[in-house]
């Protein structure tokens, strides 16, 4: 399985928030939206603070798949 968040992306477009803005509400760092945006693994209390600042539930932003073969 692989780890996806265009969901998270797709709902920053919708709430017309920015990549900077979400390290700030959040508290998370730049380096932690990188991963993010690469769809690297972060931490499940990272994923926590996400949600509360935009008030979702971690379905919202995150998606399991099938990992493609190589």
């Amino acid at each position: 399985m692989a780890v996806q968040y265009n969901k998270l992306w797709k709902r920053l477009i919708d709430m017309k928030i920015k990549k900077s803005s979400l390290t700030e509400m959040a508290g998370v760092s730049a380096s932690t939206i990188a991963k993010l945006s690469h769809d690297e693994y972060v931490s499940l209390e990272v994923l926590e603070r996400i949600c509360r600042a935009l008030r979702c539930d971690i379905g919202d932003v995150v998606e399991l798949t099938e990992e493609s073969e190589k």
